[in-house]
């Protein structure tokens, strides 16, 4: 397969004036070295964590484009706290999938050519991508690049959760954000495992959405009863660990204070201290910019803490690694299955109205990037 020698690559700037730029830069082709592989990128989605590269903390409701880029103003705010930033050109996307073009030397980068991979590891918005083979997941005979570009982030996350809940000796988990399609992933997967889980949403359609998938516990947040709910479900399914997409406000805090109240059910289980089992809510999101604000009125077994898929991995080694994303190869198009309600161009996604449509956030809805349209 013939190869350009140069090719359109994304890369988002806070420059030194106070203006974000989001653009496309033409760039020289690479040619993989031994062990690697030159990837043409076919597929690649939108996820909040590329949104954060893209924009950080920008307000994008000022943004104006232009047929080479899209602007926006960063306030004095955002520019304090993208200070490490500024003045460098970063490539955008975490994850995607396209077909080995090209290889290296080696066994192993041979093995790849002409087959379709999933890869991760930044710069997915861009025409072309040179990995190493090893970074690569094969996909299975039949399935396609748009099949295997959310191959990595959201469903390893979905598996990490879990082995987290396994390694940490929780029995049960509560997930916010719930109808996203990171949060429909979990559903299918802790049914397929027997894993209970309690789903907690904003809203009564989304409620739904997840009911009518067979989830048995789904609290609504803005409901008045919402608190009550929630106790009666952590109580029934005895979920001691939480993770978190919003990040800010209160929702963490109240996660555990509904810990401490369904504990608090079991008989002699009252202390001054609270309840002895630890309770654990892991921040993994930030669709709440919000500060995290903590009652700290559940006793004193309970930690809030970050988590992060890379830093999941590196803990948990390459033998647990190998083993889910073996696991997402298998159920790609199953338990892994993303559904897109928009295909962009690169161009396209330069565009201030489209631009508006993927940041909006919506529950349910995924902009998938194809860089060869």
């Amino acid at each position: 397969m013939s190869v350009n020698s140069t090719y359109l690559q994304m890369f988002s700037t806070v420059t030194e004036s106070g203006e974000l730029r989001l653009e496309l830069k033409e760039q020289e082709t690479p040619k993989p070295t031994a062990d690697q592989v030159l990837v043409m990128i076919e597929a690649t989605p939108i996820n909040p964590s590329d949104l954060g590269v893209m924009f950080g903390f920008t307000d994008m409701s000022a943004a104006t484009s232009t047929d080479v880029a899209l602007t926006a103003p960063v306030s004095d705010q955002g520019m304090r706290i993208m200070k490490a930033r500024i003045g460098q050109a970063l490539p955008v996307g975490n994850e995607g999938a396209g077909t080995v073009v090209a290889t290296g030397d080696s066994e192993a980068a041979k093995n790849l050519n002409g087959k379709i991979v999933a890869i991760a590891g930044g710069g997915m918005y861009g025409q072309y991508r040179c990995v190493d083979a090893s970074a690569c997941l094969p996909l299975l005979e039949g399935h396609t690049a748009k099949d295997g570009a959310s191959s990595f982030v959201n469903p390893m996350t979905v598996l990490g959760m879990i082995e987290t809940m396994r390694m940490e000796g929780h029995t049960a988990l509560v997930h916010t954000a719930a109808a996203s399609n990171l949060g429909q992933m979990l559903n299918r997967v802790c049914q397929a495992d027997g894993v209970e889980l309690v789903n907690i949403v904003r809203k009564e359609e989304q409620a739904t959405l997840l009911k009518d998938m067979g989830a048995k516990y789904v609290v609504n947040s803005s409901a008045d009863s919402f608190m009550a709910e929630l106790t009666d479900a952590i109580h029934a399914t005895g979920a001691t660990l939480a993770f978190d997409a919003t990040g800010g406000g209160m929702l963490a805090s109240n996660i555990l204070t509904c810990m401490e109240g369904a504990a608090a059910r079991t008989p002699g289980a009252y202390s001054i201290y609270g309840s002895i089992k630890h309770k654990q809510v892991y921040l993994y999101g930030g669709l709440d910019t919000s500060a995290t604000t903590l009652n700290r009125g559940y006793g004193m077994a309970w930690g809030v803490g970050g988590w992060l898929l890379p830093n999941f991995l590196a803990k948990a080694g390459m033998e647990v690694a190998g083993r889910l994303r073996a696991r997402v190869a298998k159920e790609l198009t199953t338990s892994f299955a993303s559904n897109y309600t928009n295909e962009i161009s690169l161009s396209e996604a330069l565009d201030v109205d489209t631009m508006q449509q993927y940041y909006a956030k919506h529950t349910g809805e995924k902009f998938l990037v194809c860089p060869q349209k």
